[in-house]
């Protein structure tokens, strides 16, 4: 405690040195979508010491704010009283154009973990890694769109016919990349100043879409390192008067957008046990049953992956994204690409994520299924040998993953696996999350009826 108190003390004379007053916090909702709030020294100080308490409305509404009619865990029934959270004293990383602090929260139970926190769902799956003498390494990629708008203009344009930042298909593009390369270079400058530092950053095929590889880190580190991108991306265009969409697809004339995840697992001596020289490709015993495990647990956890409506209009055949749990060495075409690369590098490539999905879930997802493989001895079906959407038909039925996110909800909430790993609360209540988007989906009339049936039915 003494230790904890001179950290405490330093931090703050620290802030007050640098004339910082205030300090911002975020804690991750279901959806992914970081809520928070800006607090005074004195009230950080405290949330220091002591749990903090946020409104519990988070876990009892949608990403547009519209509270839950089947909610069980808060609702009218419970008063929206607060849930408590602390602040991750490790996860503080300086937020540019501000000047201020910025600290990771996560929801806490009376009793331990709070079994709707995202966080804490990944940190239980990483928990069972652990109980094995096992770490994950893990990195998240991203694809997303830039237009030259406003989020007020978007808006009153009603989200269409909007501007992207550069037209045409331009893949890998220098020419692109370096007419625009004040963005792209700020947004990499942006990112490292808050210890989020990306890899790679280039075009992708499309209008204004480009693609970030973020730094592989481990454990839970790199899952917050990408929620704390997809946000603060967001702001670092929307203070230039553009705008990114992270949405899964936001025109059916282009690919959608990916959150691919790459990860690796280590023994106690920090040994890839994924790379075994002497087998072919490089495919130790165990990342081929992380694989077999991928392959019969994605369909069942796919929601997590593919949390929205709109996931499902990326994963269609011939369209970059996979449509069956499919795997192979090196082929985009598959669902699960295992990526030679020796004891630094062999690792597994998950494609299957959007990205629309919640970091935190998505790694939960993953690891759950190929942990599940791993300690199940799960044999893989054969490598998918060039394009793995021609195979769909003969492929075995458990492979398939579901067209909608109804029909996925519902293989989700049957799943031994989930319910296992994840906890019966969790998936209780992300189940009934995903169905409610479902229904308010239903009740809503979209363009493409109005433009159908309008005038001629």
């Amino acid at each position: 405690m003494d230790r904890d108190n001179k950290v405490l003390e330093h931090k703050l004379a620290q802030y007050k040195e640098r004339d910082v007053f205030q300090v911002k916090l975020g804690l991750t909702d279901i959806d992914g979508v970081i809520r928070g709030k800006y607090v005074a020294l004195e009230k950080f100080a405290s949330l220091l010491t002591k749990q903090g308490g946020f409104c519990d409305c988070v876990f009892g509404w949608d990403v547009d704010d519209q509270l839950y009619d089947a909610g069980r865990y808060t609702g009218w029934h419970t008063g929206f009283p607060d849930v408590a959270y602390r602040l991750i004293v490790d996860s503080e990383r300086w937020l540019p154009d501000e000047n201020c602090p910025f600290f990771i929260g996560e929801f806490v139970a009376a009793d331990g973990p709070h079994p709707l926190c995202p966080r804490s769902v990944l940190k239980g799956v990483l928990g069972e890694y652990a109980e094995l003498g096992l770490h994950v390494r893990s990195g998240f990629e991203y694809e997303f769109f830039v237009f030259d708008e406003t989020a007020r203009s978007a808006k009153d344009k009603d989200y269409r016919n909007l501007t992207p930042l550069t037209p045409g298909n331009f893949g890998y593009s220098v020419l692109r990349a370096s007419t625009q390369s004040s963005n792209f270079i700020e947004l990499m400058d942006w990112c490292r100043r808050m210890d989020c530092d990306i890899e790679g950053l280039h075009c992708e095929t499309g209008p204004g879409v480009w693609e970030a590889a973020l730094q592989s880190h481990t454990g839970v580190e790199a899952a917050d390192r990408a929620n704390i991108f997809k946000t603060f991306a967001k702001v670092f265009f929307q203070k230039r008067d553009l705008m990114a969409t992270f949405m899964a697809k936001w025109s059916m004339q282009y690919p959608g957008q990916s959150g691919h995840f790459h990860f690796s697992v280590c023994d106690a001596n920090d040994v890839n046990i994924f790379a075994d020289g002497t087998a072919p490709q490089g495919m130790s015993e165990a990342q081929r049953f992380a694989v077999g495990g991928l392959q019969r647990y994605l369909p069942e956890l796919l929601p997590m992956l593919a949390p929205t409506i709109n996931s499902y209009t990326r994963l269609v055949k011939g369209a970059w994204a996979p449509t069956s749990a499919t795997w192979g060495v090196e082929n985009r075409t598959a669902a699960i690409r295992v990526i030679p690369g020796g004891a630094s590098s062999q690792r597994i490539e998950c494609r299957v994520g959007g990205a629309d999905a919640n970091p935190y879930l998505v790694a939960a997802a993953v690891l759950s299924a190929g942990l599940a493989g791993i300690r199940e001895r799960q044999e893989p079906e054969s490598a998918v040998q060039g394009n793995a959407y021609e195979l769909e038909d003969s492929l075995p039925a458990y492979l398939r993953f579901a067209s909608n996110l109804g029909d996925a909800a519902e293989k989700m909430d049957g799943s031994k696996l989930a319910r296992a790993s994840l906890g019966d609360e969790f998936v209780d209540h992300f189940v009934m999350s995903r169905r409610w988007e479902v229904q308010e989906y239903q009740r809503s009339l979209n363009n493409w009826q109005l433009q159908r049936y309008f005038e001629i039915i």
